[in-house]
């Protein structure tokens, strides 16, 4: 074979890259740095499955960042991050075994119940990423912009479309069902988007209100005991109280560490 000058265009790399980009394997024109890593006695066979390994491996990460993307979560968090040591009544190896995201597989809902500041927003957002990386569509809420997003939906005539969209969603978060009274129109949108995930695909919810109090939020009664039925049902239900608020404590925690600092700045200026 010709040897061909660096500065001139090889019409088979030029090939490979425009049979790539058809067939949709972008890391099969990098296809020369996998020579590279062959050992001399590898063959043709090896060579294929190292590259189509890379194009995997990149369609596995490209897949998880789209669906983080989709999620909307409002920071990334991680359970390997998160203090067990605060929890009093969840252990962390349940709460690992939820990050397997076998729940989801089930169909099961998560619902966490504790005091403000209790880690319940890290926790979710954590299964959450979980639930990305193992290939599940998640999307997260606070239960505030649910509502309102249901209510808009409904103003535009986009209702079925935005219930359609939820409907496929393997993982649905509803985070802070604590804050907002709902009125009759915002609670009978919940109630139809929670029910017709019943036993179909997971839910997670957080608030700081025991089920007994769930009226205070809802108008209609009889439809709260109906939607905490519906919630409840194939349900692992974590007490996160807790005896101070984990973001109180990092805040303290902080300020420690802030009054340390100044008082070595101070003990180190000689004026």
């Amino acid at each position: 074979m010709n040897e061909i000058n660096s500065g001139e265009i090889n019409p088979v790399k030029e090939s490979i890259k425009l049979y790539a980009k058809q067939l949709r394997t972008p890391t099969f024109p990098n296809y020369e740095n996998v020579i590279r890593q062959l050992a001399p006695g590898d063959g043709y066979d090896k060579f294929l499955c190292e590259i189509m390994k890379i194009e995997v491996l990149q369609r596995q990460e490209a897949g998880q960042r789209r669906r983080i993307k989709k999620a909307r979560f409002p920071f990334m968090k991680t359970l390997e991050e998160f203090d067990y040591n605060r929890l009093e009544h969840v252990s962390e190896s349940f709460i690992s075994e939820l990050g397997s995201c076998d729940f989801i597989s089930k169909r099961q809902n998560v619902v966490m119940i504790g005091n403000p500041g209790s880690g319940k927003t890290h926790v979710s957002i954590a299964l959450g990423m979980k639930a990305c990386y193992a290939g599940f569509n998640v999307r997260f809420y606070t239960a505030v912009n649910l509502a309102n997003e249901l209510a808009e939906a409904l103003q535009f005539h986009r209702l079925s479309k935005l219930e359609n969209s939820l409907s496929k969603v393997d993982l649905l978060i509803i985070d802070e069902l604590s804050y907002l009274t709902f009125n009759r129109h915002q609670s009978e949108m919940l109630f139809q988007v929670i029910s017709e995930r019943s036993e179909r695909a997971s839910i997670i919810i957080t608030t700081n209100l025991e089920f007994s109090s769930w009226t205070d939020l809802f108008e209609n009664e009889i439809m709260v005991a109906a939607l905490i039925d519906r919630i409840t049902f194939r349900s692992h239900i974590l007490n996160m109280n807790v005896k101070e608020s984990y973001r109180l404590e990092q805040a303290l925690s902080d300020d420690a560490k802030n009054s340390k600092l100044s008082k070595k700045e101070e003990q180190d200026d000689p004026e």
